[in-house]
């Protein structure tokens, strides 16, 4: 009886243990752990992301008033005037070039306001700026944004954008109020600028350059050194399967497909993926977008670089690094720009430097006094191998160096430079007083 007793009673748990085990698969949920895709990498943030007003932006404005030219640089009055015309609607866009006649004189007769990019912009990029109504427009690029103060159609303004590339233009309008604020803010003040005058190059076109001499400061910087890891980590698609190695002039990441080379001694970061596809051309608006996007995903802005130009045919686009007094910046290796070259899909070369500049040496700073265009011209002119013909763009802006005193320091100094015969030259201020012109001996 006490056998028979025993064997149902555990007869009995086997059951309830059974129902239990039944009841805890029936109502089980897994808690499972995230798993990440092995493509997505953790964001990476270099500097901060900017927008495109930051990056597509002017670097000059001239006024044309009655025969006399004004002008300026300076970076906060451009982005004052920018914002402003922010709040401007345009309507009515249309090509306008066929009814222009003499491009050069039309873009530069008196009442103009000349808003000039370094680049040409597709129209598309700056929807972001203006609001732009009215029919769907053809795509078109401009470097040039032009604000006549004198003429009025039917009651409204008239803003022109034009291109020097194409000697494209295109007429838009915005209302009777926006122009005159503007005009009462900027154009009737112009004579508060320093004045320019007009040199006319060969080809018929002009250029305006300072009849005075120019304020400029020389900058020093302690350079920053950026983490190359970081970049591996925004670069690759899977940043795990990356080797890393040191070869003797910095370091070198490579996968089965793409590298990275950051050089120490020239402080330039490349990047090559040679298995994108590039049997394709691309519309200025997407190349010059997806370049933007491509530095903001990363945070790559970790100077003030601007957007200078772009090559539907190379698939390229550039940004330039500029000065805090709205100048911009060369140098011979490269170290103040940023290049993109695209596929299809993906980034084919990126190259740019491995530093940011931060904040100069206020104790090191010294204002200096740069020689005007007559005296530049001058000097250019006085050059045996000189040819007026060939001389296409004269600016003034920094060259980018290392200081000769102390390596360590990155050296901003002022100088003239001109494109002569498709090749850059320059003119260090040391180098005005006598001497070869450099590109011209």
């Amino acid at each position: 009886m006490r056998y028979e007793n025993i064997k149902s009673g555990i007869l009995t748990i086997l059951v309830l243990v059974s129902i239990l085990l039944t009841w805890s698969l029936w109502t089980y949920q897994p808690n499972y752990d995230t798993m990440e895709n092995s493509k997505t990498v953790a964001e990476v943030n270099l500097s901060e992301k900017q927008e495109v007003t930051k990056i597509v932006r002017p670097d000059q404005v001239l006024f044309h008033v009655k025969g006399q030219h004004y002008g300026t640089n300076n970076p906060t009055e451009l982005e004052k005037m920018i914002k402003e015309m922010r709040h401007w609607t345009i309507s009515d866009v249309e090509n306008h070039s066929d009814k222009v006649g003499d491009f050069d004189e039309f873009i530069h007769r008196s009442g103009n306001t000349e808003i000039i990019f370094p680049g040409d912009v597709p129209i598309e990029l700056y929807r972001s700026v203006f609001t732009i109504e009215g029919k769907k427009i053809t795509p078109f690029n401009f470097n040039r944004i032009i604000i006549n103060a004198e003429d009025l159609e039917k009651g409204n303004g008239i803003v022109y954008f034009a291109s020097t590339e194409t000697q494209q233009i295109y007429i838009s309008h915005i209302s009777l109020s926006n122009v005159n604020e503007f005009n009462r803010d900027y154009y009737k003040n112009a004579a508060h600028y320093p004045k320019f005058f007009a040199y006319k190059l060969a080809g018929k076109r002009s250029i305006f350059l300072p009849e005075s001499k120019t304020q400029m400061t020389t900058y020093k910087y302690l350079p920053v050194t950026l983490n190359s890891d970081e970049f591996k980590d925004a670069l690759f698609d899977d940043p795990s399967f990356v080797q890393k190695s040191s070869v003797p002039y910095g370091e070198e990441f490579t996968n089965d497909s793409s590298k990275m080379t950051v050089n120490y001694d020239s402080n330039i970061l490349q990047y090559v993926n040679p298995t994108t596809d590039d049997n394709f051309v691309e519309s200025s608006y997407d190349l010059v977008k997806r370049s933007i996007d491509f530095v903001n995903e990363h945070g790559g802005w970790t100077d003030p670089f601007r957007y200078v130009s772009k090559s539907e045919y190379k698939r390229s686009v550039s940004f330039r690094l500029y000065s805090m007094d709205g100048y911009p910046i060369y140098n011979d290796r490269g170290l103040s720009e940023i290049t993109e070259v695209w596929g299809r899909d993906e980034i084919n070369k990126y190259v740019r430097p491995n530093i940011a500049l931060d904040l100069p040496l206020i104790t090191e700073m010294q204002k200096v006094s740069i020689p005007s265009g007559h005296e530049v011209l001058a000097r250019l002119q006085s050059n045996k191998n000189f040819k007026p013909e060939l001389l296409e763009e004269l600016v003034l802006g920094y060259r980018m160096e290392r200081d000769s005193e102390e390596n360590k320091l990155i050296l901003l100094e002022p100088a003239w430079f001109y494109r002569y015969d498709k090749s850059w030259g320059q003119i260090p201020l040391k180098d005005l007083g006598g001497g070869p012109v450099r590109g011209l001996e």
